[in-house]
């Protein structure tokens, strides 16, 4: 499975400036209704899985099944690009010339944009019966697949952000391992005890580059204060007290503190979290395979709370669904993504690529039980997704906007800089492609 960088998927929102503009003068109203598929009539979806040929295998076994129960439907399966990202200009050149998918994989961040596009489909119907399961999808991952009311898709991957700590540091400083009630006092408490420069061992790590992963990770404890990443008008509002007040946290912690491991690279944190020269790390489950790799004596909890908040975020992508004026086709495709993200298929899928199930109903199964033994933590990382609650924005201004608070946080962390002043900066800069 591929596994893009936090980066690479927000610079992906700017090239859909060009789709959406090559798209919005068309004539093509994405508005079929999506009825019963019916058995009798032969119908072809075209699927861009977006995977490389290792997960394609598996899902093309899916695929074959899903089709021997629905024999007059075929699924022509295909990455659809060298790359997820070069999805991006197929798809642009496909909504221009009417060749494009049925159903394609897509990054939760192009979701506002390709629903605005005219060429999706809208299931927002058929999520709302009783028997749809929709709720069963985390509360982040329901709102980025909805755009302006119109549901656009299905969640296709899901994860959250929970604190990873090193066990064996944490007994070698005689601290009580974190609980599910601590909060960021305690976090910070905790990281100055692990702290030491004579072990090059720091209490924690916080990537710096300036990207989004230097930006996701802020964005939870501004939610957990109270505050927005945007207003009602779709302006900043990060940079509130609520912003200032998490920036401030961070500055204190590393610059006062001398407790965070500052990575401008983005690409070292995580291995000398491994190494044990960590003590704690704000990260998801993508880490856990590289954790058992590396033997690393670890354990998991949901990130440190504001008075009771423990919100984390979520990066969600999608299974996006498009309409070809054929209802047949929009029956078909929603018919088939609806069946894939079923538990019983899911786990064949995501856990077998180490990804957390999508719908709350897969903890009653023998998979995910074995995947909660295989990795530890999973669990905690499953159940936080209860925690996801607001969605990150999708909108195209987004890229520019992370591109800016990225670079106010990683000048505040470096003792360049007083919170306000910078995200205020980030802010003003944020508004050119907001407006």
């Amino acid at each position: 499975m591929r596994r893009p960088s936090r980066l690479t998927a927000a610079l992906a929102v700017l090239a859909l400036t060009t789709l959406a503009a090559c798209s919005s003068g068309s004539d093509h109203s994405g508005t079929t209704a999506v009825t019963t598929l019916d058995p009798d009539k032969d119908v072809t979806i075209t699927w861009w899985t977006g995977q490389d040929s290792e997960a394609d295998e598996l899902l093309q076994k899916l695929a074959d099944e899903y089709t021997a129960d629905h024999p007059n439907v075929t699924i022509d399966l295909s990455p659809g690009a060298d790359t997820t990202d070069d999805l991006l200009q197929k798809l642009q050149a496909g909504f221009a010339s009417g060749d494009y998918p049925d159903v394609s994989y897509t990054y939760g961040s192009w979701a506002s944009v390709l629903g605005k596009s005219g060429r999706t489909l809208d299931i927002s119907d058929q999520v709302a019966q009783p028997d749809a399961g929709w709720d069963e999808f985390p509360e982040a991952a329901r709102a980025t697949a909805t755009v302006d009311g119109q549901v656009i898709g299905l969640p296709a991957v899901v994860d959250n952000l929970g604190l990873i700590y090193n066990t064996e540091l944490f007994d070698e400083a005689g601290l009580d391992y974190p609980t599910d009630d601590w909060t960021w006092d305690d976090f910070r408490a905790a990281a100055k005890a692990l702290t030491d420069p004579s072990k090059n061992q720091f209490g924690t790590a916080y990537p710096t580059d300036g990207g989004e992963d230097t930006v996701w990770r802020f964005w939870p404890q501004v939610w957990q204060n109270g505050g927005d990443v945007l207003d009602d008008d779709g302006m900043p509002a990060f940079n509130s007290q609520a912003g200032v007040d998490a920036l401030e946290y961070w500055r204190e912690l590393a610059v006062d503190d001398q407790s965070v491991y500052l990575d401008q690279t983005d690409q070292k944190f995580e291995p000398n979290f491994y190494a044990g020269h960590i003590g704690m790390l704000i990260s998801g489950p993508w880490v856990l395979y590289d954790l058992k790799s590396h033997k690393t004596p670890y354990a998991v909890a949901e990130l440190p709370g504001t008075d009771g908040s423990h919100q984390t975020i979520s990066g969600p992508d999608l299974w996006t669904l498009y309409d070809h004026d054929d209802s047949q086709r929009a029956a078909a495709t929603f018919d088939f993504i609806n069946w894939l993200t079923q538990p019983a298929q899911d786990v064949r899928w995501n856990l077998a690529y180490g990804n957390l199930p999508l719908r709350s109903s897969a903890a009653d199964t023998p998979e995910f039980a074995q995947y909660g033994k295989d990795y530890p933590g999973a669990d905690v990382f499953f159940k936080n997704l209860e925690n996801a609650t607001t969605p990150r924005p999708t909108v195209v201004g987004y890229t520019a906007m992370s591109r800016a608070v990225g670079s106010a946080i990683s000048d505040v962390l470096r003792g360049d800089g007083d919170p306000q002043d910078k995200l205020d900066e980030a802010a003003d800069a944020a508004k050119i492609d907001l407006q």
